[in-house]
């Protein structure tokens, strides 16, 4: 049996795991590598790509910004969660705002840090990214539409990186992007229906409480429906392998989640909406594997 000190310490510690939401962290990090591997570097031996330091680097510096942008925005959206989330929010606040602000002031110095290792663009870059979402959280994600397409475009900005990193500029890579961009820009605005109740009381001029539920879903509507056209085009027009059954089942769920969504009225059916955007992108990561079968077999092997 642990003592009441150690019970304290390891609820600390998934209090400060829930804030930097630790599990979305470690599927970025996955999906930066496995487009890596399979994306934006395939011709590179599989050794070549894992034993990168450089790209090591720049995932882990990935992670602690995300890691601190989490923690910047739980510390403005305090008040806000304890409306929408109250039990994710108990357990946030077993961690002092003290100790959230200097873990936050630490991830962000030792990103910097360890950024000038690769190259001072990437300084630059990671300088640039921390900038971006704290002015975010302070201020723009609270105007709407501009907030939820810039929060949309930090959330795909680890990708560009290292998409930048390899100078891969093929034109399927830009169609995969658009078609994440776009999935996460749709969640961004569903997130806005199902917190509605806390941003009503803490004044987030979000598009529900300016324009109304209808005019909300409307624009998700278009973003979904727009969402299928790369979805469609990289199923008939690029060689994307057997990751085309992923593109069709994405399709078939965009379509159920339209439906769903003009029949959707409460926080828990706003909440089941937002995971079916969730799932699909997740399973989108490990569907990456399904590009090339035999070379993920080969490097298995």
């Amino acid at each position: 049996m642990l003592s009441r000190k150690n019970r304290l310490i390891v609820l600390k510690f998934f209090s400060l795991f829930s804030v930097v939401r630790g599990y979305n962290i470690l599927v970025i990090a996955l999906a930066q590598y496995l487009a890596s591997i399979y994306i934006l570097a395939p011709q590179l031996p599989l050794r070549t790509v894992v034993l990168d330091i450089n790209l090591f680097i720049i995932v882990l510096v990935s992670a602690m910004v995300i890691a601190s942008g989490y923690i910047i925005n739980n510390f403005y959206d305090s008040e806000k969660d304890l409306i929408n989330k109250p039990k994710k929010s108990m357990l946030d606040r077993l961690v002092s705002q003290r100790t959230k602000l200097t873990t936050y002031f630490v991830l962000n110095f030792l990103a910097v840090f360890c950024a000038s290792y690769v190259s001072f663009k990437a300084v630059m870059f990671f300088s640039s990214y921390i900038f971006g979402i704290w002015y975010y959280s302070h201020r723009l994600k609270k105007i709407p539409l501009l907030g939820n397409f810039v929060s949309a475009t930090l959330a795909i900005a680890p990708f560009f990186v290292v998409f930048v990193y390899y100078r891969n500029f093929e034109t399927v890579i830009f169609v995969h992007a658009i078609f994440l961009f776009v999935l996460i820009l749709a969640r961004e605005m569903i997130k806005d229906l199902e917190n509605i109740a806390g941003d009503l009381a803490q004044n987030y001029k979000t598009i529900p409480v300016l324009y109304g539920t209808k005019l909300s879903k409307i624009g998700i509507t278009l973003l979904v429906l727009f969402s299928l056209i790369p979805s469609l085009l990289l199923i008939y027009n690029f060689d994307v392998g057997h990751m085309h059954f992923y593109f069709k089942m994405a399709i078939l769920l965009l379509i159920a989640f339209v439906f769903l969504l003009w029949r959707s009225q409460t926080k828990k059916q706003y909440n089941t909406l937002h995971n079916i955007l969730k799932f699909i992108i997740i399973v989108g990561v490990f569907s990456i594997l399904l590009i090339d079968i035999d070379l993920v077999l080969n490097r298995i092997l």
